[in-house]
């Protein structure tokens, strides 16, 4: 089981981080955080790195399930989605694969929550 699910879109990157955000929000997410790699290396390493950003993602209500099966589950929140301009020029989303992250979780009342969060997911990334 691979921890994300990914596709390669064509537009540009901008683009793509506004489908993303866009089908996220039609699957219940939205994005409480975003994190510019490209500008933090740059700013902290003084590195040049292709564009490459981290969306904090939160489905509120399924957030909300999980924290009352397992307190300690905000560390594994929100779900990360990342959007990144490839070696070839393209641009990839991924996003994290929640069923492969609880399983480090022993909760089995997490596993339902997980599935369900991880089909929103795959309809988010197969919608662009």
């Amino acid at each position: 089981m691979t921890y994300y699910i990914n596709k390669t879109i064509t537009a540009n990157f901008d683009q793509a981080i506004e489908l993303v955000t866009e089908a996220l929000k039609n699957e219940g997410f939205g994005v409480l955080s975003e994190i510019n790699i490209q500008e933090k290396l740059k700013e902290k390493l003084d590195v040049d790195f292709r564009k490459y950003k981290i969306l904090g993602a939160c489905n509120p209500a399924n957030a909300f399930k999980a924290l009352q099966q397992e307190d300690k589950i905000g560390t594994m929140l929100p779900c990360n989605v990342i959007v990144q301009e490839t070696d070839d020029n393209q641009i990839e989303v991924a996003a994290v694969n929640p069923v492969a992250s609880m399983m480090s979780v022993e909760n089995e009342q997490l596993t339902d929550i997980a599935g369900e969060i991880k089909s929103k997911l795959e309809k988010v990334i197969a919608s662009l």
